[in-house]
């Protein structure tokens, strides 16, 4: 390990331990960046319709197909509506959010009493589950229908929920049936950024990763980095 240099020391330095948890909130917010949103229907016993966005989500395995995504409980630790339904029925369905969506998935995050239906009150339109019993989003450009795989209670305050994908839905014309290969920019997907901020994902670049070859070339100078502006 080398020692600290002009670099490395004009960082401040945050020992976890020691901070409040809405300082550490705010720090892991504000570095983890961007980060999908997961805009999530559910259904509860009653058959009612619940949309909620959530930040604190991503995908962690491909096979299984496994996502994530991070609820937490309303300060008196009651469970929100979306905890609370994938409990009782044990599917969710992840819609991601592109940029046409943000005012929408806005209106769905105010807390509304659990007897409204916040995609009506967004102007958004449910379409029926095929592999689960909960809605998906007519005009989100994908979602993934999931079955709670498995529950990690994190504290007093929130839960982790491990949903296998069970069925991918993805606006035709953005993805090539055959090869599967998704058009990210027409995706047009935005992220989450920490206080209110968002980011869209419009600037991208292609970097494929080097094989040992190829990172020895480059030592030599004989391989320039591979870098396409988007």
């Amino acid at each position: 390990m080398r020692p600290p240099d002009e670099s490395t020391a004009m960082h401040h330095h945050f020992d976890f331990t020691a901070l409040s948890a809405r300082d550490r909130y705010k720090l892991l917010i504000g570095t983890v960046i961007p980060r999908p949103i997961a805009f999530v229907t559910t259904v509860d016993e009653k058959g009612r319709v619940n949309a909620a966005p959530f930040s604190f989500f991503n995908v962690l395995s491909a096979d299984p197909a496994i996502v994530a995504i991070g609820v937490e409980n309303h300060p008196d630790m009651r469970f929100k509506d979306t905890g609370h339904n994938i409990r009782m029925t044990e599917e969710f369905t992840v819609n991601i959010v592109d940029d046409a969506m943000v005012d929408a998935m806005n209106v769905c995050a105010v807390p509304f009493a659990p007897d409204v239906d916040e995609l009506a009150m967004a102007g958004l339109t449910g379409l029926p589950g095929t592999h689960v019993g909960c809605p998906r989003i007519a005009e989100a450009p994908a979602s993934l229908e999931c079955r709670r795989y498995m529950t990690l209670e994190v504290g007093k305050s929130r839960e982790i929920v491990l949903g296998l994908v069970l069925g991918c839905f993805v606006r035709a014309g953005t993805v090539d049936p055959l090869t599967k290969h998704v058009d990210q920019r027409g995706m047009d997907a935005i992220g989450r950024l920490g206080g209110h901020g968002y980011s869209r994902i419009r600037d991208q670049f292609d970097l494929p990763t080097l094989s040992v070859e190829e990172w020895e070339r480059r030592q030599e100078g004989s391989l320039k980095p591979d870098v396409v502006g988007g």
